[in-house]
């Protein structure tokens, strides 16, 4: 099945391929305020956690700056250091990243934009800003809402160079997310089954496992090669059907359903398809507790009406100028479902249809 990327008014682009022509670099451009003289800004890399120089970064009087480097094949974390502060950015293939920023202290004075992983780490460094600064940079490891939100992103992008990030964050040297905690160890070791399902060779791969593996706590008996998958409570979305009905996506929990949220296109040309294997599976389990709540990111909204009223599960729009539920839910592609089990946990997410009735079927 093909997908389609969201791009535009959505604020979000398509994920880069991993096909490049030879010469192809990915590229950093900006402007960095607030330079004196003697800053000097240096562009590092690492090496799980062992940061290195890659080069220096030159910026003219006003401290604009390009910079272009060739791709090393999986996607990978990067930052800008002067002045003692560093800020992070993700580079997924060879996309361009813009970064604006303000000296002295880059780390809390800076926006990221260009790329859906450039966005994403962004909102996440956003995040852990505002908790610091209301719980103070010694709670944020503490701030429970700040670490559901948190997980939320992981599993709505379990092997993202960004959920990597997270992962791997360290505020005033305490882990975000700790591996000696058991909570947090099973969100690693759901990051760890991804990253090993869809990332075998990237070398943050083995790291992972290993982490998950020598933390885990009564895993039973369970072979090294298992890792336990974790659940996060879900986003509610509250949209509007072709009737003009607004449905909350968690009334479905309240209700005692299992939900399958699905974030589709009815114009993209796989939809009609697409849909006819869903409905196989819709039909197989309705009786069961089973609901599906789809989301239509479509520009045409009569388009949109005729196709939704020809389906018998719950169709909602999704305003093309409103990308907060694709950010909520790390949408970059379509279509994408997750499911919801009846106590409003996200445990699954889908591309595709391949595996979503043996998925549904072992939540019922």
């Amino acid at each position: 099945m093909k997908h389609i990327s969201l791009i535009g008014a959505l604020g979000l682009a398509a994920l880069m391929g991993a096909c490049s022509t030879d010469g192809a670099k990915w590229n950093i451009n900006g402007t960095i305020n607030g330079l004196t003289d003697s800053d000097v800004v240096v562009l590092e890399g690492s090496n799980q956690g062992r940061w290195y120089t890659i080069d220096t970064i030159k910026t003219d009087a006003d401290g604009k700056f390009n910079y272009s480097h060739a791709p090393q094949g999986y996607p990978d974390i990067y930052r800008l250091r002067t002045a003692g502060k560093a800020l992070y950015f993700p580079i997924d293939s060879i996309e361009s990243v813009t970064i604006t920023a303000t000296a002295p202290d880059i780390a809390t004075n800076h926006t990221l934009s260009g790329s859906p992983q450039a966005e994403n780490l962004f909102r996440v460094d956003s995040l852990l800003s505002a908790s610091a600064s209301t719980m103070g940079v010694d709670g944020v490891v503490t701030d429970e809402n700040l670490k559901r939100r948190l997980g939320q992103m992981l599993l709505a992008d379990p092997a993202g160079i960004v959920t990597y990030y997270i992962i791997s964050k360290k505020v005033d040297g305490k882990p975000l997310f700790n591996p000696s905690v058991q909570l947090d160890n099973r969100l690693i070791g759901a990051v760890a089954n991804a990253f090993a399902e869809q990332r075998p060779s990237d070398p943050r791969t083995s790291y992972l496992r290993r982490l998950y593996l020598e933390n885990r706590r009564n895993a039973g008996n369970l072979p090294a090669s298992q890792l336990v998958a974790t659940e996060v409570g879900a986003f509610d979305i509250k949209l509007y059907d072709q009737k003009g009905r607004e449905h909350s996506l968690l009334d479905i929990s309240k209700q005692g359903k299992v939900a399958l949220l699905n974030f589709t296109a009815y114009g993209a040309e796989w939809s009609p398809a697409f849909n006819i294997e869903l409905n196989k599976v819709y039909e197989k389990y309705r009786d069961r507790g089973f609901e599906i709540y789809q989301v239509a990111v479509d520009t045409d909204e009569y388009a949109w009406k005729q196709t939704a009223t020809n389906l018998p599960w719950i169709t909602v729009l999704n305003d093309i100028t409103d990308s907060k539920n694709l950010i909520n839910y790390n949408v970059t592609v379509l279509p994408v479902s997750f499911v919801i089990d009846r106590n409003g946990e996200i445990t699954d997410r889908l591309d595709g249809v391949d595996g979503l009735d043996s998925t549904v079927a072992s939540r019922l």
